[in-house]
């Protein structure tokens, strides 16, 4: 319709243009026909631009003619298209819809959850999303985006969904919402657990059973510690007698004699003034005599009785 609009001002202001001539003052004949030039020239500018769309960055358009959707897309950029057709745009840019569904656990016990999903178009399916959503595809999502919420959370307990299995619920929400949403045309980035709201009493339960849990899993760590400490002087104790085993048989009449004699040739080899007695000790071990070099040979001898 703009262009019908641009290029019939065009028209009527060559006409007023060319009845210009029957005027019989120049100056206002000369009046009339600027302004009609001028009309004319900017109803053609605007017809001529009606021909060409701009999609921004970000975007994607979608080209109806007639009733008639084309299959092909426009990207962003400049685009000459037939004058007489209409362009939606859609955005590709990530959206991020935040919802408070009022969901149920396994055992049945009602909540509020607040949950944030984070989803784009795909640009190739836009043709697919206008043809069968239209331009505004939020309901749509968020219907089916609480019906997930509400399927998946009666899947658990609620102490889960709270505390231990929040990541998990997560992930299967992602996964699920993926299934309903891909055959659509969008796609899924992220779907977050922001916060579970319990009722006071479940919630009070919930926390004094996860500290039990803890403080449990804190004493079983301990006690662990204390077993493998036990364990280890127990190792380290048979090692020991072991080895003095090992020691005490190896120590035979013959391997003391032959030590005694290893013993008694290193004293013989020092230089230290002493006097070895070879044999005089029990069991055949040297007797070693500290003398003193000061002393006289007579006192020496004394010594050495």
């Amino acid at each position: 319709m703009p262009f019908i609009a641009s290029l019939l001002t065009t028209l009527v202001a060559i006409l007023v243009y060319l009845s210009s001539a029957k005027i019989h003052k120049p100056q206002n004949r000369l009046a009339v026909q600027a302004i009609a030039i001028l009309i004319a020239v900017v109803a053609a500018i605007a017809s001529v631009f009606k021909n060409i769309v701009i999609i921004p960055a970000g975007n994607v358009g979608v080209v109806e003619l007639f009733g008639q959707v084309s299959e092909r897309p426009l990207n962003p950029g400049v685009h000459l298209i037939n004058p007489f057709a209409e362009v939606e745009e859609f955005s590709t840019r990530l959206r991020d819809i935040k919802e408070t569904v009022e969901a149920t656990s396994q055992e049945g016990l009602a909540f509020n959850i607040d949950v944030s999903l984070q989803y784009k178009l795909e640009p190739q399916k836009a043709v697919e999303v206008y043809k069968a959503i239209g331009t505004d595809e939020t309901e749509i999502v968020i219907s089916r985006f609480r019906s997930v919420v509400r399927e998946t959370t009666a899947s658990y307990p609620a102490e889960a969904i709270y505390a231990t299995k929040r990541q998990e619920v997560a992930n299967r929400l992602r996964t699920r919402l993926g299934e309903q949403l891909m055959p659509l045309g969008f796609v899924i980035e992220e779907a977050l657990l922001r916060e579970v709201e319990l009722p006071d009493t479940l919630q009070t339960a919930v926390q004094q059973k996860l500290k039990a849990e803890q403080e449990s899993r804190q004493m079983a760590f301990v006690l662990e510690k204390e077993r493998q400490e036990a364990e280890r002087r127990r190792i380290e104790a048979k090692g020991m007698a072991d080895a003095q085993k090992l020691v005490s048989q190896g120590l035979n009449p013959q391997v003391l004699q032959l030590k005694a004699i290893e013993a008694t040739e290193k004293l013989a080899s020092s230089d230290n003034t002493e006097v070895v007695i070879v044999g005089g000790g029990q069991g055949g071990l040297p007797i070693n005599l500290q003398i003193d070099s000061a002393s006289s040979p007579g006192q020496r001898l004394a010594q050495g009785q």
